[in-house]
């Protein structure tokens, strides 16, 4: 699948060129499983910038994308022509060359909010990954402990929420994001995994985010808002099928 974003986008002369490549569904046509991939999708939606976006199907990777990047799997991007292939090289590019005043910034202004949540897709992946039910429960938990801090941080006020000169103590945050009310590179990074999070373990744990965790719930509410995310993801289907040899049943 090739698409142009926006849809009815209309490059202008001086803008460039530029060609997404993302990892396919099992179809090997719809968006597939991939936080790598969503987040280049997000970052290049929210910059406003026209794009092509491409599907690869890994089975059957065409012979002009052997030649344009030979040995990488997507998510990869073509810049003027000029490939480019890691993806924390390519959020950097991308914010450096397509910045104000004609895109906007999206690096979060609180250094936290990079970090937050950053331990969350290792205790997942080790919790869904083990097969010993003896070793579950404690997997669990630790999955618990960095969604709690996810919590705290998403309900805490951030800096600039507070006005010092205010009478009103300020106790919990107000905002949709991880910095603020709009999306920055730091959910980006974050939602992608989070959402692959929520919809594996209830599939093959059984296990929901605690709905006391209203702020994570909340965020991640918010990002089902918004076009960005919801039109870059994968269905619940591809993220299911891609853990289906992934996540280990547990056995006695």
């Amino acid at each position: 699948m090739s698409l142009s974003v926006p849809q009815n986008g209309v490059k202008a002369d001086n803008e460039p060129v530029i060609e997404l490549f993302v990892k396919a569904g099992s179809d090997g046509e719809s968006i597939g499983n991939c936080p790598f991939s969503q987040r280049l999708f997000m970052i290049l939606w929210l910059k406003g910038v026209v794009f092509n976006v491409t599907t690869v199907d890994l089975k059957r990777k065409p012979a002009d994308l052997q030649n344009l990047a030979p040995g990488t799997h997507p998510p990869f991007i073509t810049f003027n022509g000029e490939v480019k292939t890691d993806v924390n090289k390519i959020e950097e590019f991308l914010e450096d060359v397509l910045s104000p005043p004609k895109y906007i910034k999206l690096g979060a202004k609180h250094p936290e909010s990079n970090t937050a949540g950053m331990d969350i897709f290792a205790k997942f992946s080790a919790y869904i990954k083990n097969s010993k039910p003896d070793a579950n429960e404690a997997l669990e938990r630790g999955l618990l402990k960095t969604l709690q801090k996810l919590d705290d941080y998403l309900r805490s006020p951030l800096p600039d929420e507070i006005d010092h000169n205010s009478i009103e103590d300020i106790k919990f945050s107000s905002r949709k994001f991880l910095d603020g009310d709009e999306m920055t590179l730091a959910d980006c990074n974050l939602l992608p995994k989070l959402h692959i999070v929520k919809v594996v373990t209830k599939k093959y744990r059984g296990f929901d985010i605690p709905k006391e965790m209203t702020s994570i719930w909340k965020y991640l509410n918010n990002a089902y808002t918004r076009e960005e995310f919801t039109n870059t993801c994968p269905s619940d289907k591809e993220i299911e099928i891609a853990y289906g040899d992934v996540a280990k049943r547990l056995v006695k």
